[in-house]
């Protein structure tokens, strides 16, 4: 088996790969607009050369809590056109070699270790849905749980 080029994005403690053909490009310090009636996982919207992105939380959409300040975006094409990443660091481009093992995270594809920590392989066609964008509980692969 091949190795993936990714993007390794720093989410809080935690490490992320998004495979490198899915960015677009990378924003630091992204100047934030927030919207109030926007999902939970839109942490708001910036301006990107004249084209409006939305600014998601990756630690949300993964089930690890929430990002509390967005260093950096990693504008991807999702489902519904641009949208980008948030990190809590510099992204860092590698070379992954062969998988440690699976992960149990939504929308992910397995684990790979990146010196001592794990990194787990973003599968953004998944992790960018509109349905895990749009409700928490399909994001986590909760039923729902009433009127919310």
């Amino acid at each position: 088996m091949t190795g993936v080029h990714a993007l390794l994005l720093p989410v809080g403690a935690d490490l992320c790969a998004l495979p490198v053909a899915w960015a677009r490009e990378v924003v630091a310090r992204p100047a934030i607009t927030p919207l109030a009636t926007a999902p939970p996982v839109v942490i708001g919207l910036f301006n990107l050369r004249g084209q409006i992105i939305p600014l998601l939380d990756t630690a949300a959409l993964l089930g690890l809590g929430t990002v509390e300040t967005a260093a950096f975006a990693v504008v991807v094409n999702g489902a519904h056109g641009l949208a980008a990443l948030a990190t809590t660091g510099a992204p860092e481009r590698r070379m992954l070699d062969t998988p440690a093992g699976p992960s149990d995270l939504p929308g992910t594809t397995g684990l790979y270790q990146v010196g001592p920590q794990a990194s787990a392989l973003l599968d953004p066609a998944a992790l960018l849905s509109p349905e895990r964008v749009r409700d928490p509980a399909t994001r986590l692969g909760l039923a729902s749980s009433g009127d919310g």
